[in-house]
């Protein structure tokens, strides 16, 4: 179970989306006593014209109730291709497009959904070098 914050967003809009998103998430989480059981994650679904549907929060210890833009969700059952990429997150798409190639090496098709968990908690003053963020690819 998540609960997270969902929009349509431009590749200029992600980082304020995020933003905006991890601003509202405690005070819902509060309210109803959930339990944040994880890293902050990310959910990416299709792209097109440009934006694309984004899904932003933290898994939980229960099914919370909507409350204004905070509302439930849940990551996907199944297989899954999995990688961590090591660095900033301006060369995410560089280890997304490494990980969709191993997908259909080993015979696989990339299916929709794909989400991103963040390992290390980033931080202004830190070394971009240090992130650790988990990428996560179903696959069929």
């Amino acid at each position: 179970m998540t609960a997270v914050v969902r929009g349509r967003v431009t590749q200029d809009q992600a980082v304020a989306f995020f933003d905006t998103s991890f601003g509202l998430l405690p005070r819902t989480l509060t309210a109803q006593e959930a339990v944040i059981t994880g890293p902050a994650l990310s959910r990416w679904g299709t792209a097109s014209d440009g934006f694309t549907d984004l899904e932003v929060g933290f898994p939980v210890d229960r099914r919370i109730t909507p409350d204004g833009e905070v509302v439930p969700s849940d990551l996907p059952a199944g297989r899954i291709a999995r990688v961590v990429h090591e660095g900033g997150f301006d060369s995410l798409d560089v280890t997304w497009d490494r990980l969709r190639s191993w997908i259909v090496e080993q015979g696989l098709t990339p299916a929709d959904d794909r989400w991103e968990i963040y390992l290390t908690e980033p931080d202004p003053r830190m070394n971009p070098a240090d992130l650790r963020t988990e990428l996560n690819w179903t696959v069929n």
